[in-house]
């Protein structure tokens, strides 16, 4: 792939943004591999765990490439433009329905889409330098967008939510700990080593129980109540089960 890195080591995938040069900005190649990477990633039963980190950029991901792809989709016609931003913002509905957790390891600058696929993984492991910024406000759009709406209000409730997606201002890493965005701040040095160790800790369970965790968890946040949670949590559990028992070491 020309925009990222993919490889594995026994069940955990390691997928690094490698546009180091363009502060790992999405352009269009970087989008199209994108969908490509996640698609693949639905009938991957060899990975168990994504890391997903900014590699040797400056920072994690300075957002969409305002030098090429931006231009293009801001001025273009309607069809085009309305095609771009359904692509783009499917990425992250792309990481959700991807069965693996994903372990999103940031350090400098997580602006914009940069931000939103921090929001769409499941664990955020942050540097100390980290910071993020719904930055699409700042070019003159909506603050909304990228599916922030949808995520940063059930991250860190809709009170601090308004105020980082209605003025675009920058959360720290140390704010980030502490709305609860992040589950661990450390030293840059320690970023992926964090990251794996969490990694390897999940692997170390049963794969589809793993899977079935992220899955539940995801559908509780959109549920209606209580008694749909429940549904959907003894649903696993029979089905996790039975197929312990169906395993020849059961027999």
């Amino acid at each position: 792939m020309e925009t990222l890195t993919w490889r594995t080591e026994g069940r955990i995938g390691f997928l690094t943004l490698r546009r180091t040069d363009q502060y790992n900005a999405v352009d269009r190649a970087m989008m199209l591999e994108l969908e490509s990477f996640w698609r693949e990633r639905l009938y991957d039963e060899t990975v168990g765990v994504i890391v997903l980190d900014g590699g040797d950029a400056k920072g994690f991901c300075a957002g969409l490439d305002m030098k090429t792809f931006g231009p293009e989709i801001l001025n273009g016609e309607a069809r085009a433009v309305y095609d771009s931003q359904r692509r783009l913002a499917r990425l992250l509905l792309a990481m959700r329905r991807a069965p693996q957790p994903i372990i999103c390891a940031v350090h400098g600058a997580a602006a914009g889409l940069g931000f939103s696929f921090a929001m769409a993984s499941d664990v955020r492991i942050v540097a100390e330098d980290a910071r993020f910024s719904a930055a699409y406000i700042n070019i003159g759009l909506g603050g909304a967008d990228m599916a922030s709406s949808y995520f940063l209000p059930r991250l860190i409730g809709a009170g601090r939510s308004s105020e980082f997606l209605l003025t675009g201002n920058w959360m720290s890493a140390q704010d980030a700990l502490a709305l609860g965005f992040a589950s661990r701040l450390v030293p840059r040095a320690k970023l992926l080593e964090t990251a794996v160790d969490l990694a390897r800790t999940m692997t170390s369970k049963n794969p589809l129980g793993l899977r079935m965790t992220k899955e539940a968890l995801n559908i509780s946040i959109d549920a209606g109540g209580l008694e749909a949670c429940l549904e959907m949590e003894d649903r696993n559990q029979t089905l996790l089960i039975l197929a312990r028992k169906a395993e020849p070491s059961a027999r």
